[in-house]
């Protein structure tokens, strides 16, 4: 079976701050080839936030990463974390759901292909 993942609708991509910041309260949608949708159990998420720097050595403007994230028992971002990401996002940071698990059958559950949302 070849499964799908998107957010909303959309598949892992490069998407405007705008976009993104309607989306922080969408839920993860699974289909496979016959676009039969699944039930999102569980993820985990991954925020790489990006913040630029003057490095003290050379002088030169650098950027720092720095990464957080939780795991959700849920199709989508917990409240807080839709909130925290609303004042923090920024241009350059990206957005990783991993280890994404549906329901496929009564006692059945699938791992479907991860995401990657980068902010432009």
């Amino acid at each position: 079976m070849k499964l799908r993942s998107s957010w909303s609708i959309y598949l892992s991509d490069t998407l405007p701050k705008t976009e993104v910041m309607k989306l922080l309260d969408s839920a993860l949608v699974v289909r496979d080839e016959k676009n039969i949708k699944y039930p999102v159990i569980s993820f985990a998420f991954t925020y790489e936030r990006h913040e630029p720097y003057l490095n003290d050595t050379t002088g030169q403007p650098a950027v720092y990463k720095d990464f957080t994230g939780d795991n959700f028992k849920a199709p989508a971002l917990s409240p807080a974390w839709s909130k925290s990401l609303k004042e923090t996002l920024q241009t350059g940071d990206i957005l990783y759901f991993d280890e994404i698990i549906i329901k496929y059958a009564e006692e059945k559950f699938y791992k479907a292909p991860p995401l990657q949302i980068k902010v432009k």
